[in-house]
C-alpha cells in the first residue's frame, strides 16, 4: 500500500482548513482495470471509505474520472444522476454538498480530489480554483504511480 496522504498532506490538510470543509479525499482508479477506490480521506468520520469501490462511471469519483470534468452537488441526494446508493462516499462521510475535480495522468483522467461538507453549502469560484490548485501538485505523483506500475508489469 502506497503512502497514499502524503500526496495530499499538507496541502490537503491546508485546503481543509484554509476552506473550511469536513472532507478532502482522493479518489483513484486502479492500476489494472477500471474500478476507482478512495485511498485517502482527510476528516473521514469512519474507516467505510476503505472497503469502497465504484464502477467507472459511478459515484462522484466515477463520474468525474469517465468525463474529465468537475462535478458539484451542492444538496445530496438532490439532483444527483441516478440513485444515492451510487455516490458511496457521500453516504458513508454523510455529506450533502462536494465538489470534485479530476486529476490527469498523461492528458488521461486517473483519479478525483473531492472536497465535502455534511452541510448544504454553494461552492465559490475561489473554492473551486483553490481545489484545482492542489489537484494540480497531486497530478505529479499520480504520473509517478501509473509509471511505476507499468514500469513494474513489462
Amino acid at each position: 500500500m502506497e503512502p497514499f496522504d502524503k500526496w495530499i498532506s499538507p496541502e490537503g490538510q491546508r485546503l481543509k482548513r484554509d476552506l473550511s470543509c469536513d472532507v478532502v479525499a482522493l479518489a483513484l482508479q486502479n492500476r489494472a482495470g477500471l474500478d476507482i477506490t478512495w485511498p485517502c480521506v482527510i476528516g473521514h468520520r469512519n474507516e467505510k471509505y476503505k472497503y469502497i469501490t465504484v464502477r467507472y462511471g459511478k459515484g462522484i469519483a466515477g463520474k468525474v474520472i469517465s468525463s474529465g470534468r468537475q462535478m458539484e452537488i451542492t444538496s445530496f441526494p438532490n439532483g444527483i444522476l441516478g440513485k444515492s446508493i451510487d455516490y458511496p462516499i457521500m453516504l458513508a462521510e454523510q455529506l450533502i454538498s462536494a465538489y470534485a475535480v479530476p486529476l490527469l495522468c498523461d492528458d488521461s483522467p486517473k483519479g478525483a480530489l473531492l472536497i465535502g461538507y455534511r452541510d448544504v453549502h454553494v461552492f465559490t469560484e475561489e473554492e473551486k480554483s483553490q481545489v484545482m490548485e492542489v489537484a494540480r501538485g497531486v497530478q505529479s505523483s499520480l504520473s509517478t504511480h501509473y509509471a511505476t506500475y507499468r514500469r513494474d508489469r513489462f
